[in-house]
């Protein structure tokens, strides 16, 4: 437990744990309770802050939220973001854990080895990204998406995050931070109709204010192993 403690600093402690009693305060504000939100708020709250370490267990823990979250959007006729978590998120989670045990930083297990993509990949995967969006549009509307464009935007944020991560970029936690501000304006939109979806507003909230921390993080300790190098 020491171990464990230490490794995190007090800042990423105090997060977490504010991150997790936001969660619960605001799951028990709603009368209407949904404890799949709940679990799945909680795991996401630990899967960024592991992240941010650059752990691959966070990564692991991406996964079991994928498949959480897709049942959660699948209820609520989100199919954008079913599609988007169960088919390209969920594998691309599994592929960045792979990609994040190959490469530990010196050997440690408990942090990857950062990288860095070249203009022309970053230009490859712009023109990827417009390609996947336009596809995945139409697919949206033949299953009459609800909120057809946010869907859409939030496809294109997920699939251009999703890629960073697999390429170790320490980036990939400033377009998930893009994508949680798509997400809130996507669960605003659900809540109008079911008040109790505010709950996953919240959860986005929290994961926005995660990501921004995991992009500060990621860019410190890159700098940190240029200088061990």
């Amino acid at each position: 437990m020491r171990k464990l403690i230490n490794y995190f600093t007090k800042f990423e402690i105090g997060l977490w744990l504010s991150s997790v009693v936001i969660i619960i305060v605001n799951f028990f504000i709603f009368k209407d309770k949904d404890y799949l939100t709940l679990a799945a708020s909680l795991i996401g709250a630990t899967f960024l802050i592991l992240n941010a370490k650059g752990n691959p267990l966070g990564q692991f823990l991406t996964i079991v939220f994928s498949i959480l979250y897709g049942f959660i959007s699948y209820r609520f006729a989100y199919y954008g973001e079913m599609i988007t978590y169960l088919c390209m998120s969920m594998p691309m989670a599994l592929i960045a854990l792979i990609a994040w045990l190959k490469n530990p930083y010196k050997g440690k297990k408990s942090q990857v080895k950062i990288n860095s993509i070249s203009p022309k990949e970053a230009l490859l995967l712009a023109f990827v990204t417009l390609i996947v969006s336009i596809v995945f549009y139409f697919i949206l509307e033949y299953f009459n998406t609800a909120n057809l464009i946010p869907s859409t935007i939030s496809v294109t944020t997920s699939f251009f995050a999703a890629y960073l991560t697999f390429r170790r970029s320490p980036y990939f936690a400033l377009a998930y931070a893009m994508n949680d501000l798509v997400l809130i304006v996507l669960w605003i939109l659900a809540s109008i109709t079911d008040i109790s979806y505010l709950s996953v507003v919240i959860c986005f909230i929290v994961f926005f204010v995660n990501d921004m921390y995991g992009f500060f993080s990621w860019r410190k300790m890159e700098k940190a192993q240029k200088t061990n190098m």
